[in-house]
Parts: structure tokens; sequence; C-alpha cells
């Protein structure tokens, strides 16, 4: 969204809302590509979006420049503009998840998503294909849904 009038644009408030906002939509379900050529969902309908889910929302705000279907990709393009490793939680930023090993492929993949608040989280669900809140590292240590947190990042631009 470009910030080039005069009026005053509150960036955190409009951050948060989109992230809010964004839960159970289906839009970041697929991405077609050319893969030994034949067209493949290479995010098998919403299995494999949180990438695709945040790096869409920050480059709409300009917070990176592009969208991304990897985990790697997008943290690798917020590293390049500005965004900052943190070692506490804080209402925004962008929390990485360790690799977990899926039942039906056997592929591992790293997770990432929307710290909101209060031990809460948004990043997409695998069962229901679409961005939804869960607690922000999926259950108790020691639970089978538990996931652990590998980084969390923010950027400048953010604070308000």
């Amino acid at each position: 969204m470009p910030r080039t009038t005069s009026i005053p644009f509150f960036l955190f408030d409009t951050y948060m809302a989109m992230v809010r906002h964004s839960v159970g939509t289906a839009m970041f379900r697929n991405a077609y590509y050319k893969v030994n050529g034949k067209k493949e969902d290479v995010l098998r309908d919403g299995d494999l979006s949180c990438a695709v889910y945040v790096s869409s929302l920050l480059s709409l705000l300009e917070l990176i420049p592009e969208v991304h279907t990897t985990v790697r990709g997008t943290v690798e393009d917020m590293r390049n503009v500005g965004w900052r490793r943190i070692t506490r939680p804080r209402k925004g930023c962008v929390i990485v998840w360790g690799a977990k090993t899926f039942k039906k492929s056997g592929e591992t993949h790293g997770h990432i998503g929307f710290y909101i608040g209060n031990q809460k989280a948004i990043s997409n669900s695998s069962k229901k294909r679409a961005p939804a809140v869960h607690h922000w590292t999926y259950g108790k240590k020691g639970s089978a849904s538990h996931r652990t947190i590998e980084a969390m990042y923010w950027h400048n631009q953010l604070s308000h």
C-alpha cells in the first residue's frame, strides 16, 4: 500500500487488522507452477500455504518486496529489508516454528505465522487449509502438538 500521501497512515493498526481479518480465507490455498513439464499446485490446496500467507500480507504492506512460497525465502527477504530477530514475543511479530514431519508425505517443513498477543498466533492451518488462530506454540511443551519456536522477527516500521 503506497504511503505517499500527506495523510497519516497507521501501518501497525492496518497490519494487525489484516492479520486478524484473514482468518478463514481460502485465498492463499493455491499457487500453480510448471514442474517437470506439468502444472502443479505447489501449495497442495492449502496444505503448504504458510509462507504465501505471511509473505502476501507483508508484501502488500511493503514490508518485504515480493511473495514467496517457502519459509526460507520469506525469512531471507525479511532479513534483507530490515526485519531483525527478537527474543521476546511482541504483538505483530512474525514467528518461525521448527520443522515438522508430515505424516501423509513424510516430508519435513518449517512453519511461519503472526503473533497476535496473549499467547496466540495466526498461521495457515493444514487441517483447515486457511489461516487460523492457535496457541503460539501449538500447545504445552511435551504435548504431541507442541512446536518449537525457532525465531521471532520484528520490523521497526511496525513500532507505534
